[in-house]
Formats: C-alpha cells, sequence, structure tokens
C-alpha cells in the first residue's frame, strides 16, 4: 500500500478519487506532458489512466504511485515503479507549472529517492529524462545522479537514463 510521505514543504499521498479533474489538467498541460511516457495524450487517455492507478495500481498493489500536495492544494504527482528501460526502479514525477523553479522539484525528487532507498531498501534508483529537458536534468544532477547511457527513440528523440547508488547497505539490488 502506497504509503504518505512529507517533506518539508509537500506532502505525498495516495490519490483519492476527487483528484481526477487536478490529475487530468496536470497531464493536459502541454508543458508537462511533452515531458511525460509517450508525450500528450486526450482527455479520455488520462481519465482512464487515472483509473488505471485505482483499478490495477492499488487494486494489485503494484508500486507507489502519489497525489503531490502544497499547502492542502493539488501540485503534482510522484510514482516509483519497476521499469525495464532501467533495469531497476525508476522515478517519475511532475509539479504544476506555477511550481517551476521554486526548488519543490528536487525536494519532490528527493523524498521519492530516499523512499526507494530507505523504505523499499533498493541499491540505486533510475530515472529517464528527454534530453532536451534540461530543468529536470539539472534537478536530478544536483541530488546526484549520474548519466548512465543514452537511448535513441523510434522517433529520433534521445532519452537520457540517469541512475544514482544508495551510499549504504540496501536490503535488495
Amino acid at each position: 500500500m502506497t504509503p504518505t510521505l512529507r517533506t518539508e514543504r509537500l506532502l505525498l499521498e495516495p490519490y483519492v478519487l476527487e483528484d481526477e479533474d487536478d490529475f487530468v489538467t496536470l497531464f493536459r498541460d502541454g508543458r508537462v506532458s511533452q515531458w511525460m511516457g509517450n508525450g500528450p495524450a486526450s482527455e479520455a487517455e488520462y481519465r482512464a489512466l487515472f483509473g488505471r492507478i485505482f483499478t490495477k495500481v492499488y487494486a494489485q498493489d503494484l508500486f507507489d504511485v502519489w497525489a503531490v500536495r502544497r499547502n492542502g492544494r493539488f501540485a503534482g504527482h510522484a510514482e516509483i515503479k519497476p521499469a525495464d528501460v532501467a533495469e531497476g526502479h525508476e522515478i517519475i514525477y511532475a509539479l504544476t507549472p506555477d511550481l517551476w523553479g521554486s526548488g519543490l522539484g528536487r525536494e519532490l525528487a528527493e523524498a521519492i529517492v530516499a523512499h526507494g532507498f530507505d523504505t523499499l531498501g533498493l541499491g540505486e534508483v533510475y530515472a529517464t529524462v528527454a534530453a532536451p529537458n534540461s530543468a529536470s536534468l539539472a534537478v536530478l544532477d544536483r541530488i546526484g545522479f549520474e548519466h548512465v547511457r543514452d537511448m535513441a527513440e523510434d522517433d529520433g528523440s534521445i532519452t537520457r537514463v540517469l541512475r544514482r547508488r544508495a551510499a549504504g547497505p540496501t536490503r535488495q539490488g
């Protein structure tokens, strides 16, 4: 079951059904969706994705996925999940654009990574980032992620695979 996490300024908690419109609004924003998954999708696809958080991810306890809140308001999305492309667990996060540049991306990424190391016992955590997404690459660099390799996508774009290793002993590789 996805636990609740707290940082200095953020609350990460499991989604509730009332978050659907905020989730869809976040991912329909082109400034966000251009960096997520396969890029922009339809409102219906995002609503279906939100539904699968409950019917699949939470129902089968597949991985941790959170609604991110700041001062009681929806502020973004976060998850940590097994990923074949990274051959380990990958962090994924997005904040509403009005919060960009506030240091909250770093705070959010650090919280997810800490959960991976401290709670899940992972020895390393990955992130995949589109090469032109310099803001996310800078955030991850500042918190200790290292470039592992580049992947060429079908559309000719490049995705960077990054990794951060745990500092101490862990339960898993």
